[in-house]
Parts: C-alpha cells; structure tokens; sequence
C-alpha cells in the first residue's frame, strides 16, 4: 500500500502543471532589443558611415581660409620694418571629372551595407534572447523535476527502511535507496546550478534577470518549403544585402580609382591686407584657374587602380559566398526543425513507455516480483524521457527561430513586437548635405538627443 501510494506521488509530481508565468517571449524580446550595448555601438558606427556621405559632399564645395601674419626685416643700413598681413583665401574644384560624384554615391552605398549590418546584429540579438529564455524555461522545469525525483525517492527511502524493519527486505534495498537519493540530490544541485548560469545568460542577453516566465508561445510561421525558404532569404537576408551594397560600393570606388590620372581643374580667389611702417598699406586681389594632372608619380595611381579592381572583384566573389552560404544555413535550419520535430514524436513514445514501464514495475514490486532497485530505475527512466522531451520541445522553439533568423525574418518589425524602433535614416537625413551652421544643426542636436534616449 505504502508502495502505491509513493507511485502516485511521483506520477502526480511529474504529471503536475506548471505555475502560470508573468513574463513572456515578447517581453524579453523587447528587452533584448531596448537594452542592447551591440546593437547601440553599431548604430554609433552606422552614424559615423553617415558622416562619410557629408565628408565626401564636402569635398566638392569651396574651402574658405584665414590667415594672418607678421613679417620683420632689417637691411644694412641698420634699418627695420615690419610688416602685418591679413589674408582670405578661397578655393573651389570646378572639375575633377566625376570623382567627387563618385566618392558620395559610394559613401552612399556603404552606409546602405551598414544598414544591413545592423540590421543582422537585430536578428542576433533576437535569436540570443529566445535562446536566453528557452534557456531559463528548460532549466526551471527540470529543477522542478528534479525536486519531484528528491521527494519522491525520499519517501522510498523511509519506505524501505519501514520494510526492513518489518523484514520485508534486505539492508541492501535501502543503502540503493539512500544511493538513488544522494544521486538525486546531486542532479538537483547540478540542475540549480545550470539555472543559475542561465539566470546569467538572460541578464546579459536582457540587462536584468528573469522573474517568472510563460509558456513559450506558438511557433511563428516560416515557410510552405525548403526552396520558399531560400527565395525569402535571397531577397531579404541582411547579409545577402549587405554585400550587394558593398560590390556598389567597390564598382564606384574602381571608378573612382581609374579617373584619378585625369586630374581636376580648380578655381582660387583671395584678398588680402597688408600693414608696414616702412611702406605704404595696400590692398591685395588675386583670382585665377587652374589645371593639375599627374605626369608621374612612380607608378602609385596605376597601383591604387589596380587594387580597386582588386577589392571589386573581391566583393563580388564575397557576394556569391554570402549567398551560398546563407542559402546553406537555410538548409541546415530547415532540417534541423525536421529532425527536433522527429525528435519531439520519439521522446513522447519514450515518456508513454517509460510510464507504462513504471506503471508495470510498480504493480510487480508490489506483488514481490521486483525489487526496490527496478521501480528506482523504472522511475529513473521515465524521468530522463520527460526531460528529454522538455529539452526536444524547447529546442525546437529555438530550431524555429533560428530558421526565421536565416531566412533574414528575424526582425523587430516581422515580429510585430509593437515597440519604437531606431530609425536609420533620421540621422541620415540631416547630416547627408553636410550641414554647418544653420537651422539644420539645430535639428542635428534634437536627433541627437533623441537617439540617446531609450527606445
């Protein structure tokens, strides 16, 4: 009787739901993304590619300089003067046969390559916070199994020695007793203890810890196919774009190269003062064009054209290895999702064995055909089977996400989390014209401030 009664126990512990969780996968993808250092350092450097366009817009405006300047002499006749100056100098590129228009279109591409980079670091930060929380879920589920088998093996432990008392068994059943319980135990430290780390892990993945979490939510559709799947990824991987963006960029920048030896006609304008003692003060104008081409110079433009070929053809060959292996990681994801669901179908035929293995052990300890050791292992089993299966359902909440993230769907937006993004062009937008001083640095510093606020 007390037999049954222990094996109602650990049925009822195994089979108990779980307690309703406050804190939702949604929840901690919000945090993720709202407390991301990775992905606040790379809006910073898609910032700094923004400057580029306005660095090269620059380029091709007029340069304005001061310069002032006092000049002494003394001749042989022991005479001095002195002289000061005051000069503005003004000088503008009024051809330099495209590379001006060259360097901005490419700066241009660069910052879209950029984009796509962030745009890639979303995804991973996405997919570390799923992780994260498939992390903590699978670790408190398995504590609370382990709890149950400590529990449980206890009140076999007091069991047996009941029995032994009456002489119903040997010593020998209850030293496996008490060996199962200190190897229960042990599990339940270890189990504790992957918490703990994985405690760690959603607060570096989130900025704080975890307080209680649901039930992971339905899993987010994908694709109808395999080859769906790799047409999505083409036309909307980051990675893919990213490298699109930069062969652009590489194509401009050979251009740019190559027109290099064609040199560039500029315009110059100046005005200046001048004050002595020993002369009269006078007033200086100058104005003129010019043109400069490279005659010589040991070869260095010939090289540098070169090596912009070089690094265009190199992006192009990148390009068609980032497709390669983005369609790959497409095809690893898609089976690993068919392998976690075949998984998934195996361990529950496991847990169904295991229990009807329980169920039987059980019923033949209680008629004296097994022993104490058999209904410990019996009870062993099943409980490997359920967490197995626990650790086969989280995984493939997490083999799901990870297809989602190869396809290039990994997205604040796809996922409709409903929250502010960052907005790549607002910054844009303000400093591509290269703004000074104006009304436009005034909006300059209000986006300022709003990209250091939170999300």
């Amino acid at each position: 009787m007390i037999r049954h009664l222990n094996a109602i126990c650990v049925a009822a512990a195994l089979l108990a739901p779980l307690p309703v969780m406050a804190q939702s996968l949604a929840d901690t993808f919000v945090a993720a993304y709202q407390n991301s250092n990775i992905l606040d350092q790379n809006r910073a450097l898609l910032r700094a590619a923004d400057e580029d366009v306005a660095v090269a817009v620059a380029q091709m405006r007029p340069v304005v300089n001061f310069a002032a300047g006092v000049q002494g002499q003394r001749n042989s006749r022991n005479t001095s003067s002195l002289e000061l100056s005051f000069n503005l100098n003004a000088e503008i590129t009024l051809i330099d046969f495209g590379r001006g228009k060259l360097a901005k279109e490419a700066s241009k591409a660069q910052v879209l390559a950029t984009r796509q980079a962030l745009l890639g670091l979303e995804q991973e930060v996405l997919f570390n916070a799923v992780s994260a929380f498939m992390d903590v879920r699978t670790a408190t589920e398995a504590v609370l199994l382990q709890q149950a088998t400590v529990r449980v093996i206890t009140r076999e432990l007091s069991a047996a020695r009941e029995r032994f008392e009456l002489g119903e068994v040997t010593r020998t059943d209850v030293s496996l007793a008490e060996a199962r319980l200190a190897a229960a135990r042990s599990q339940l430290a270890a189990s504790e203890g992957d918490l703990a780390a994985a405690r760690e892990g959603y607060k570096l993945v989130t900025g704080s810890y975890p307080q209680s979490l649901r039930p992971a939510p339905a899993l987010p559709r994908t694709a109808a196919s395999l080859e769906a799947a790799q047409d999505i990824a083409r036309r909307t991987h980051p990675e893919i774009l990213k490298a699109q963006f930069e062969v652009t960029a590489s194509d401009l920048a050979a251009e740019r190269a190559a027109a290099q030896h064609r040199g560039s006609v500029t315009g110059s304008a100046g005005i200046g003062q001048s004050f002595s003692n020993a002369t009269n003060d006078s007033v200086n104008l100058s104005a003129g064009i010019s043109y400069t081409r490279p005659i010589y110079q040991g070869g260095q433009l010939r090289a540098l054209s070169r090596k912009a070929i070089a690094q265009r053809d190199a992006s192009r060959a990148g390009l068609h290895q980032t497709v390669a292996q983005v369609l790959q990681n497409v095809a690893l994801a898609w089976a690993n999702v068919d392998v976690t669901r075949a998984r998934i179908t195996a361990s529950r035929q496991q847990v169904a064995a295991a229990e009807s293995a329980f169920e039987g052990t059980r019923e033949e300890a209680r008629l004296g055909a097994r022993t104490t050791l058999d209904v410990l292992n019996a009870e062993n089993d099943l409980l490997d089977a359920r967490t197995t299966l626990l650790q086969a359902e989280a995984g493939l909440q997490t083999a799901t996400y990870q297809l989602l993230s190869s396809m290039g769907l990994l997205t604040v937006d796809h996922l409709g989390l409903g929250i502010a993004t960052y907005d790549p062009e607002a910054y844009y937008n303000v400093v591509k014209d290269a703004p000074a001083l104006s009304a436009q640095g005034e909006a300059l510093d209000r986006v300022l401030r709003a990209l250091n606020k939170p999300q």
